[in-house]
């Protein structure tokens, strides 16, 4: 029991040590697009940072100097006119493809001018959702299903089956392996490994209608829409047999290529709902939910958005010198992740520890609440050896009764009674006590074997909850030091993480049976 206690305590310095210098190292973000636009997308050129093309609900904005000076370069014209997407050609950064609410439209001339190479047969099929540019052919996808040319756009040819019908989410692929394309829609995800003669569903997705999957219905939805577990699909462009998976219920991975899924932890996440994923060059999970950024680290998230002053983030890129930018409601918001660590913040985690248990005493609590201590094996042990000294004792009972009469003569003197009487036999009970022992289960008994079963399971189940203490011990720690970093303006976030903070102890006390919450200053919760 030592050793475990002692092995996870380390570890779980460890990991506080982590946390410590990720809240120290949090970005600050700076507005650089013009005004407060409303904003659904952005590129980022990646042999200039400086050269950044936005796209808006309305058109698409361009800077050549880092987003000191924004000018329009594409005004979208009907009534749906948002950008939702935009990337460059194959050949060079001067071709720029742009999926909106009214057609994919496409320019030579970064931006110069334009050209709508696709427009749809309905306002579904108008709305661009996803784009890929291939060696071979453009893949388009929107609400009314996959499109593709191979003539750069002069005709299209529409998919068969779901992915002819089906709403699309967005496309993902890499050219250095530029026969796998992978499709997010409502329906499911969908691999193709032979340029699309080929399409098979890899994750499994039962579309609802009009938000029966807990979403709200909004007043003037006057058609039935169609809602999915399923959000976004990316690469690890690092690792192209790994996939992620943005969906209502957390990120899942698949180190196959689609095969096998698993879900990632939830540790630090407010919101279990992932709207975006971002897999950077250097294989970092950034994902976006509707209470902020998060990253992926040492198998948890921490949140990256604690300053970030916008309520509705939309989309997410990275620069070749490791700045993350955020689509906003309210504007393009750049940060700079290679910030330095403030080491003298880490002297704030004794306020945060002070009157409250140590990580060592609430492990051991919640061994002894779950009654898996190792001394109950020793016990065990004990009592199986003291058991083969014992003698087996067993108790024998026998009755003999009969049923024979016989005749009994009496006395043969004058006036005596009882003379030739009939009487029935007597019953005999014979009893007996026999003790035995075998000496062989001095050395071995057949007991041992299901001690040796219970304790593996035991140390397994002992294993499972120090592992579950450690990390909802250390992400409490960490949500209230968010807490005290948060301005009095972002009223929102503070109730989230006060209520993940109560979140954190409730799960504590079932573990430790009431422990935790007993020894902690309930004035300190909400400091």
């Amino acid at each position: 029991m030592k050793k475990s206690i002692a092995i996870l305590v380390i570890t779980g310095f460890s990991i506080l040590f982590c946390l410590i210098k990720s809240l120290s190292a949090e970005p600050a973000w700076q507005n650089i697009s013009r005004e407060n636009l409303d904003l659904t997308a952005v590129l980022v050129n990646p042999d200039n940072p400086n050269i950044i093309y936005a796209g808006a609900n309305n058109g698409i904005f361009k800077t050549e100097d880092g987003g000191a000076n924004w000018r329009n370069i594409l005004s979208v014209k009907g009534q749906n006119r948002s950008v939702n997407f935009l990337l460059f050609g194959l050949q060079d950064k001067n071709s720029l493809y742009a999926a909106t609410g009214n057609g994919l439209f496409y320019s030579f001339n970064q931006g110069k001018s334009w050209k709508r190479i696709f427009q749809g047969k309905n306002y579904l099929e108008n709305e661009c959702t996803g784009l890929a540019i291939l060696p071979y052919g453009i893949y388009l996808g929107t609400k009314a299903g996959v499109f593709l040319s191979k003539d750069n756009g002069r005709s299209w040819h529409k998919e068969s089956g779901i992915l002819g019908n089906s709403q699309i989410l967005n496309i993902s692929y890499n050219l250095s392996e530029p026969d796998y394309i992978y499709i997010a829609c409502i329906d499911g995800v969908f691999r193709t490994k032979d340029r699309g003669q080929v399409w098979e569903r890899i994750f499994v997705a039962h579309p609802v209608e009009n938000g029966d999957n807990g979403d709200e219905i909004s007043e003037d939805q006057d058609e039935a829409e169609r809602f999915s577990e399923i959000r976004y699909i990316s690469i690890d462009p690092n690792n192209l047999n790994c996939l992620y998976i943005a969906a209502s219920k957390g990120v899942y991975k698949s180190q196959d290529k689609g095969k096998s899924w698993d879900l990632l932890t939830g540790y630090g996440l407010l919101s279990k709902e992932i709207k975006f994923l971002l897999i950077s060059l250097k294989s970092t999970i950034y994902a976006v939910t509707k209470s902020g950024i998060f990253e992926h680290t040492n198998e948890r998230w921490h949140e990256l958005s604690l300053g970030l002053t916008a309520e509705d983030i939309r989309f997410l890129a990275q620069d070749n010198q490791g700045n993350l930018y955020a689509v906003c409601n309210n504007g393009l918001f750049k940060a700079d992740l290679k910030y330095s660590v403030d080491d003298s913040k880490g002297n704030l985690i004794s306020s945060y520890c002070k009157d409250e248990p140590k990580i060592k005493e609430v492990q051991e609590a919640a061994i002894k609440y779950a009654e898996v201590e190792p001394e109950k094996i020793k016990l065990w042990r004990e009592q199986a050896r003291k058991k083969a000294i014992l003698p087996q004792v067993s108790i024998g009972l026998d009755r003999n009764t009969t049923d024979l009469w016989h005749w009994e003569s009496g006395s043969t003197a004058i006036g005596q009674s009882g003379d030739d009487l009939l009487r029935r036999g007597r019953d005999s009970t014979d009893w007996d006590v026999t003790l035995s022992w075998d000496l062989g289960e001095l050395i071995w008994n057949n007991d041992q074997t299901s001690i040796d079963v219970r304790s593996r399971l035991m140390v397994q189940l002992r294993d499972d909850i120090l592992d579950e203490v450690t990390k909802l011990y250390f992400e409490r720690i960490r949500v209230k030091m968010e807490i005290n970093n948060l301005t009095i303006e972002d009223s929102r976030k503070r109730s989230e993480k006060e209520l993940k903070l109560q979140e954190l102890t409730a799960s504590l006390d079932g573990l430790t049976g009431g422990y935790f919450s007993a020894h902690i200053p309930i004035n300190r919760e909400s400091s």
